[in-house]
């Protein structure tokens, strides 16, 4: 099974997430951030992922600590549930519109975190929600997940839309690059023999 559960329970946040990669798109998710409740399910709907999440933290602060902890624990999830990444196809691209935004993402399971993110123009807040936060969310998640991602925003001037594309993007290209590939099950997708 390709699955995780990952537990976080820090002075600022308390987070418990479960992933499934071969999932249905169910989800079961309470931050306390509606901004976040939504994109993560869009996420996990695009992607195909059973993801529940139940998760508090000081947000009479401001979700900043509780949305780069959310990215911690989905990394780490993404990490612990593919193991040793036998048999994944490894990259996967997606270039998604959203109304009058367009947004590409591009992931490779590579074991390297790295970040490419060109977000432009974005207002500075959705609702309650600091845009600049959906950014810590992937900085945390790539880091802790291990793996490179490319994010631009091709098109677009709605900030809601930029984000609710960058986020259904990145759910596509995740399940390409963790899906299975048929008659390479037991390689690992590296000249290296390990990612």
């Amino acid at each position: 099974m390709r699955n995780a559960e990952i537990n976080r329970e820090t002075a600022e946040t308390k987070i418990s997430l479960w992933l499934d990669l071969d999932g249905t798109g169910k989800t079961d998710i309470a931050t306390g951030c509606g901004f976040m409740d939504h994109m993560l399910t869009l996420f996990a709907a695009h992607g195909r992922f059973d993801l529940m999440i139940n998760a508090s933290g000081d947000t009479y602060v401001d979700y900043h600590h509780l949305t780069e902890d959310l990215g911690i624990c989905m990394g780490q999830a993404f990490d612990e549930a593919l193991g040793d990444k036998r048999g994944i196809t490894r990259y996967g691209t997606k270039i998604l519109p959203m109304d009058e935004a367009l947004i590409l993402t591009s992931v490779d399971i590579s074991g390297r975190a790295f970040l490419d993110y060109r977000l432009e123009g974005l207002k500075e807040k959705v609702g309650d929600f600091d845009t600049e936060l959906a950014r810590e969310f992937v900085v945390a998640m790539v880091r802790n997940g291990g793996f490179t991602l490319h994010v631009r925003q091709l098109a677009g001037e709605n900030t809601h839309h930029i984000l609710e594309g960058m986020f259904k993007s990145l759910g596509r290209s995740m399940a390409k690059a963790v899906k299975i590939e048929k008659g390479r099950e037991d390689e690992i997708p590296s000249t290296k023999g390990m990612i």
